[in-house]
């Protein structure tokens, strides 16, 4: 292997405010070699990879590319001294050819020489060992066929790093393969192949070396001859013991409130079974591209089943729209709070009120003021909602008290089962008890609760029983006492005799 990597990570930390995304990382990349990187969701990877590509600028450490520090200011920065990435949902534009798309980013002037432009596309697409019309239209290629058009793209501009960024994720298994055999063909070719996955049989399939980071710090980089993957999951979910929540007792009772028989959506998820009890939280695992959100989804009535039966309280349910949930008695706190969640531009009583605007109406139609004043007091004070008053805007408050806002929301309509997507996602670990204790008063007081998250620590802490998901498909279900981080993450990345 040659001395001088490509490009190379030297101590590079990167914060946000306070919030530390990475931590003293190093790393480096070698021409010729395929260079897995490996970590939980919220590891890092992404914030790493922007700083590789120019996006984000290092807080701190040095850059390097041929040994010689650099400050890439933007991605036309990086490309232009071979850096690029491409990702999960290719970014090619559907009107325009192949051969249009592959150069994009190079074409200048008003004057083209298009036939010289389709030969060097049909070289192009050959180097990868691809056969693709150069003339054909973007918006009819397969996915495989569109990360291989950004690949080519790429190589137009004499790429010599190349990040692939959860590449397989949506593929079908015929087309992950495909492109892992192009990712070895350019590594073959002297090109420095960066593989991020959670797929760790790509991993020992494809890579040469496996980098390990966790919390943002770089944990081990080995041969992948010198590693397994249960020494590689260890040291991904590896965690300091104060960093742990505590699992409380459970509450569970013998009253199920919801029975889910094999649930599908056509291409999203298929064949999901499982119970919840009253007093019960059944915490949903998996790793990006799980498709955990989607059953969520269904479940209050954003997808419609193609497949399966739901039984709430005793009854069969089939709901076509969440106003439909809602009335049933089921509630969806979104892991999108800002998007999908709240208002931002309005104050925390108007949020805490809209899911039940009907509750604060009077006989003529207008709104109980006080009746909404009253009522978002009590959750500030119930929730400890650290804010002077119910009048400020939500978007001033942190993450942490904007997740108690959306919570409260939420709760207000009373229901029976609250389905919480990411409730902890982005906000400290003060607040993160806070919300825990909310969820888990919610169901000590006959509610039920399904909570999806990528925080396994939490998942542990939470859930009564465990359901692990892999790319659509129900791995298993554990009882709390016999899952932990390992297993699960072993489960999530398809090592199926881990449980």
């Amino acid at each position: 292997m040659p001395t001088a990597p490509t490009l190379a990570l030297r101590g590079v930390s990167k914060n946000f405010g306070m919030t530390a995304a990475l931590t003293d990382m190093t790393l480096s990349l070698f021409p010729g070699e395929v260079h897995a990187i490996v970590g939980e969701n919220g590891a890092g990877k992404s914030t790493m990879i922007k700083i590789m590509t120019g996006i984000h600028q290092p807080s701190s450490g040095v850059l390097e590319i041929d040994g010689a520090p650099v400050s890439l200011n933007g991605s036309k920065a990086a490309r232009l001294r071979g850096v690029a990435a491409i990702y999960q949902e290719p970014m090619v534009f559907p009107d325009l050819d192949v051969t249009e798309n592959i150069f994009i980013s190079a074409t200048s002037g008003l004057f083209l020489n298009r036939p010289a432009m389709r030969r060097a596309a049909r070289d192009l697409i050959a180097r990868i060992g691809m056969t693709l019309d150069v003339d054909r239209i973007a918006s009819g290629l397969t996915l495989a066929e569109q990360q291989a058009v950004e690949i080519a793209r790429a190589l137009s501009q004499d790429v010599r790093v190349l990040i692939m960024d959860e590449p397989t994720a949506s593929l079908s298994a015929h087309e992950a393969t495909e492109l892992r055999r192009i990712a070895r063909h350019l590594a073959n070719d002297g090109v420095s192949v960066v593989y991020i996955s959670h797929r760790l049989e790509e991993v020992f399939e494809l890579a040469d070396r496996v980098s390990v980071i966790r919390d943002g710090r770089h944990i081990s980089t080995k041969l992948v001859g010198e590693t397994d993957p249960q020494t590689m999951i260890a040291e991904m979910v590896g965690r300091e013991v104060g960093n742990y929540f505590t699992k409380m007792p459970s509450t569970a009772t013998t009253e199920t409130l919801l029975s889910v028989h094999g649930l599908s959506v056509d291409g999203v998820f298929e064949d999901i079974s499982f119970d919840i009890k009253r007093g019960e939280i059944v915490a949903m695992a998996g790793l990006i591209g799980a498709r955990r959100t989607d059953v969520g989804l269904a479940l209050f009535g954003m997808l419609k089943p193609t497949a399966g039966a739901i039984t709430y309280k005793g009854q069969p349910l089939k709901i076509t729209s969440s106003r439909e949930a809602i009335d049933a008695g089921i509630a969806y706190v979104s892991e999108d709070r800002r998007k999908l969640g709240l208002a931002m531009a309005l104050p925390i009583r108007w949020n805490i009120s809209l899911a039940t605007l009907d509750k604060f109406l009077s006989p003529l139609g207008l709104i109980n003021t006080g009746a909404e004043i009253a009522t978002a007091w009590g959750y500030k004070q119930k929730l400890n909602i650290r804010t002077p008053n119910t009048e400020i805007v939500v978007g001033n408050l942190s993450g942490g008290n904007q997740q108690k806002v959306m919570l409260a929301k939420w709760l207000n309509m009373a229901p029976d089962l609250l389905i919480v997507d990411e409730p902890t996602r982005g906000i400290d670990v003060g607040a993160k008890a806070e919300v825990h204790a909310l969820i888990r008063a919610f169901v000590a007081a006959g509610g039920a609760a399904l909570v999806i998250s990528s925080d396994l620590p939490e998942v542990l802490a939470m859930g009564d029983r465990i359901l692990v998901m892999r790319e659509g498909r129900q791995m298993a279900i554990l009882n709390h006492d016999a899952a932990s981080q390992q297993t699960i993450m072993a489960l999530a990345t398809g090592q199926k005799d881990a449980a």
